[in-house]
């Protein structure tokens, strides 16, 4: 499709047509629009007066303009959303969503697969969804396999290769979740019967799948194969089951979107409802920042395209809290009472608790006030944005380990925390433990230059902050990272080359994300502690043992979790585990108490 180009000056010259319009500076798109009448929608941004302060500076930058003429006010909506998904023109909105949710996926090939992904080639085969609810995609899954014989092996079921038997039944076909097409044992033909019945439930039609259920029971029943009647009376009642927890107020509602939206004056929430057959297949809330101060009805008429055409959507009924125009072929309506006002409120609601919950976490995030507190009372010289306690952990000496928690913006970033073994220490020397793993961490900020934290917390008092500043002084960056210790007793704070500590108010904002910061540094140390004297706990036991090997080691570990659980475990169970000779040994070593 061939754009016409005209300069700024010139956009007088444009046709009184449907069409699309786009703004280029230094030959970047820099906005993307549609008009019923490209002179008179173009015309406006020249010779209105432009009191918004972002349409006034989009104007500014025009140099050329770029103009198509389409069929109809539908064919614009549907270039325009494909040239800003193309493009993204930054005064263009754009819908606020970063993440690759999962859909379901049916194979194209010989005896299908089904199974969920975040990865669409449609070369591989069907693909349905997304899912933003993880949860209830897996529960859709799990009802296509209670149903239906699918399998889950990778195998290329290709004639040949079965007639060729290169493939064996796996466990799958002996608990009754496969009927074996690997080795033949199912026809291609009844494979695709359950592929088809997978395939009406994913796409919502769960009553076709009951009607061919209920035929087929009926029929088993009346030619007395009453076990067959009863295999289907059960998937009757699991359809039965999956729809009750779905169905919304009125199952003659089929086939229907539901849309709404509000707003305010720098962003718009949209939230999205697929129904099919009385069920909620789908649902999404988005969030659309506004570039130009653009009306809730030309959000929602970009929203509404780019959701339905994401889910896969052709339903010709929308229901919606707005009225929207220009769609083809679907009607858009904005009922005020009964079961389908119910359904407007229930996406009301859905988008008003994604705004709440979106406002709340941005004005909790960062914490200024704290922060600033912090920076005041400690006389920092910078916001402590960034955070970083270590702590130690050992009993008895055994086991020592230590961390680093990660706080940026009076928050925990758990992405940052770090884990240390105790190396160059042995016994229970916390200040020398203390030395090391505050060398080890900013020994490799240097050397990897990666910036430094505004402030390092020490959970320890006199003692463990004096063995931090020797660390920072070999490291050579003491002085350059402000360093505070805080005893636990009396929850004093310490500074290094100061003998008296600080007592910050037990009230105050800035102590107590302090002691969460120390806090948190506890939990993780001792929880790596934890772990780690149970790993080895459970190891020495099992080292005892003579033939029994790494693999074998591990085999026990992933299966029984404990010393006591592979005591109590009988003769059989641990034949079935490991094999009848190390079953054996592992045995006589329980009788001799060696385990």
């Amino acid at each position: 499709m061939e754009f016409q180009r005209f300069d700024k000056d010139e956009y007088q010259r444009l046709p009184h047509k449907p069409g699309i319009y786009k703004f280029l500076h230094d030959d970047s798109i820099i906005y993307v629009g549609k008009a019923k009448d490209l002179k008179k929608r173009v015309s406006s941004y020249f010779t209105k007066n432009k009191t918004d302060r972002k349409t006034f500076r989009l104007v500014s930058e025009i140099q050329q303009i770029e103009f198509v003429i389409v069929q109809s006010e539908f064919d614009a909506l549907l270039l325009e959303n494909n040239l800003i998904k193309e493009n993204q023109p930054r005064y263009n909105i754009l819908l606020k969503d970063d993440k690759s949710f999962p859909s379901i996926c049916i194979t194209k090939e010989r005896f299908p697969r089904i199974y969920s992904t975040r990865r669409i080639d449609p070369k591989i085969g069907d693909y349905y969804g997304p899912y933003t609810n993880v949860k209830a995609m897996n529960s859709v899954l799990d009802l296509i396999r209670k149903l239906n014989k699918i399998r889950t092996c990778k195998f290329n079921l290709a004639e040949k290769n079965i007639q060729a038997k290169k493939f064996k039944v796996c466990l799958e076909y002996h608990i009754g979740n496969c009927l074996g097409p690997c080795e033949g044992l199912q026809e291609e033909e009844d494979y695709l019967i359950d592929i088809e019945n997978s395939r009406q439930i994913l796409k919502g039609k769960i009553g076709i799948v009951k009607k061919t259920y209920k035929e087929k029971m009926e029929a088993a029943s009346q030619e007395l194969k009453f076990e067959v009647a009863q295999n289907f009376k059960v998937k009757l009642d699991l359809l039965e089951k999956f729809q009750s927890r779905s169905t919304i107020v009125n199952q003659k509602i089929t086939s229907t979107d539901i849309f709404a939206l509000i707003s305010d004056d720098k962003s718009a929430f949209v939230n999205y409802l697929k129904i099919q057959e009385g069920s909620i297949i789908n649902s999404e809330t988005v969030e659309v920042k506004k570039k130009l101060g653009e009306s809730d009805e030309d959000v929602l008429q970009f929203t509404m395209f780019d959701l339905r055409k994401k889910y896969n959507s052709i339903n010709s009924e929308i229901l919606s809290n707005l009225q929207v125009s220009g769609w083809e072929n679907v009607n858009i309506l904005i009922p005020r009472i009964g079961d389908k006002r119910k359904l407007v409120d229930l996406s009301l609601r859905n988008a008003l608790f994604f705004k709440k919950e979106k406002t709340s976490r941005t004005s909790t995030q960062p914490n200024q006030e704290v922060l600033q507190n912090l920076m005041e009372v400690l006389k920092l010289p910078d916001l402590p944005v960034h955070i970083e306690c270590f702590d130690n952990s050992n009993i008895q000496g055994t086991n020592p380990v230590a961390s680093m928690v990660c706080f940026k913006n009076g928050k925990p970033s758990k992405a940052d925390y770090r884990k240390f073994n105790i190396k160059t220490v042995v016994g229970a020397d916390d200040f020398g433990s203390m030395k090391e793993i505050v060398m080890r961490r900013y020994q490799h900020l240097k050397n990897e230059e990666i910036p430094y934290p505004q402030l390092i917390v020490i959970d320890g008092g006199k003692g463990q902050l004096n063995a931090a500043c020797d660390a920072l002084r070999e490291v050579g960056v003491y002085g350059s990272i402000p360093i505070i210790g805080i005893a636990k007793r009396l929850e004093e704070i310490y500074f290094p080359e100061d003998d008296i500590p600080v007592h910050i108010s037990k009230k105050a904002h800035s102590l107590k994300l302090i002691q969460q910061i120390r806090d948190e540094a506890h939990r993780f140390a001792i929880t790596f502690h934890r772990q780690k004297r149970s790993k080895n706990s459970l190891r020495s036991g099992l080292d005892s043992i003579s033939g029994i090997g790494k693999e074998t080691k591990k085999k026990l570990l992933q299966e029984y979790k404990s010393i006591k659980r592979i005591k109590n475990a009988s003769a059989e169970d641990l034949t079935d585990s490991v094999g009848k000779a190390k079953a054996n040994i592992i045995v006589e070593a329980i009788k001799k108490g060696d385990l």
